[in-house]
């Protein structure tokens, strides 16, 4: 009887053991499912996260760009300011210099002619108002030289201030010409970070852009002072297509080219180390250098039908992509007068055809 008990309850506590492992599996399957539905959940946020933080990698670098861009916008645009303020100073030091020769010789006109009233008084005074044809003739040969030298001091008074009338009206049409160029850059530093991002040719069509709201702001229409486009066939009977050609005073004519491209000067302003920007300079000074010698060997200025004074104008359309590579690089510019080449950018490039106008001058 006791052996029948002892073996009921070892059954039982088998059967009890059996049950709470099959219980406590049971409840293991659902911890694990639960565990594998909240790592699922985990990885999903994870990878969202992942993504977020990618997007704002990127529009802090979009950013940081920009930010270069403004700065450097800034540094021209406060250089800009002084130069005016300059500008403004010599207007008004040449201003108040042409009123004091004015005053000067208004003064001198009006005691010259109170001489000249004395001396004829004195001379009639002194003949008695008793003047004969022999007598006139001599006073006639005297007071001469003193009215030809009064209507001499008055045309050189007209004289000086016209010509100081056109230096101010110069010098304010300067100053309003830096104001355009200073506005026309501001507003393209917005464009500035997607024109870079693409490839060469959407780069050289934005170049064009750029050129052409630059010489617009300089007061030049299209179709009339410059043509772009314009297809011209050379000695080789080859289709050769100028970006722009400014047509100057007395027929003669100005290639310029806008196709210089801006992908390594991008990669120096993202660059996050000093290895990467470095080389990314080296490529963009070499791009420079590259186009120079494209650009020479076209020899645009001996196309047929150009009166060119055998240069072209290669424009740079970002104003600090063209002083970088020439503060690194000034023998740029030697080599590119060696390809008859002139380097421009927006801020340089009214006063090259200013100076290409005044050598045909001549």
């Amino acid at each position: 009887m006791d052996i029948t008990l002892m073996i009921s309850a070892v059954v039982a506590l088998a059967a009890g053991a059996v049950i709470g492992w099959l219980a406590t599996k049971a409840h293991a399957d659902q911890i694990r499912a639960d565990l594998i539905e909240e790592r699922r959940e985990l990885d999903i946020e994870l990878s969202a996260a992942r993504q977020q933080l990618a997007q704002e990698a990127h529009w802090r670098s979009e950013c940081e760009l920009l930010n270069n861009e403004l700065r450097s916008l800034h540094s021209i645009n406060t250089s800009l300011e002084a130069d005016l303020r300059e500008v403004t100073t010599r207007l008004e030091a040449t201003q108040q210099h042409a009123e004091d020769k004015i005053r000067q010789m208004i003064n001198s006109e009006q005691r010259l002619s109170e001489q000249f009233e004395n001396l004829a008084n004195r001379i009639f005074e002194h003949s008695n108002r008793r003047v004969d044809e022999q007598n006139r003739q001599s006073l006639n040969s005297l007071l001469t030289p003193l009215r030809e030298q009064l209507d001499g001091f008055r045309r050189q008074v007209q004289e000086s201030f016209g010509k100081e009338a056109q230096e101010r009206h110069t010098l304010a049409h300067e100053i309003r010409n830096l104001q355009q160029l200073n506005a026309q850059m501001a507003q393209e530093a917005i464009n500035l970070t997607r024109a870079l991002k693409g490839d060469n040719k959407a780069q050289g069509n934005w170049g064009e852009v750029v050129l052409a709201r630059v010489l617009e702001a300089s007061g030049l229409r299209e179709g009339y002072e410059y043509e772009t486009q314009v297809s011209i066939e050379n000695d080789a009977r080859s289709r050769m297509q100028p970006d722009v050609i400014v047509r100057l005073p007395q027929g003669k004519d100005v290639v310029i080219d806008a196709k210089m491209t801006l992908v390594a000067y991008e990669r120096y302003f993202n660059a996050e180390d000093d290895y990467t920007r470095e080389a990314a300079l080296q490529e963009h000074i070499a791009s420079v250098r590259n186009h120079i010698r494209l650009l020479g060997r076209k020899d645009y200025q001996q196309l047929p039908g150009l009166r060119s004074l055998d240069y072209v104008l290669m424009f740079i359309p970002v104003e600090p992509a063209f002083l970088l590579a020439l503060d690194k690089q000034p023998e740029l510019i030697t080599e590119a007068l060696k390809n008859n080449i002139m380097l421009v950018s927006p801020t340089t490039l009214l006063v090259a055809l200013r100076t290409i106008a005044n050598l045909w001058r001549l």
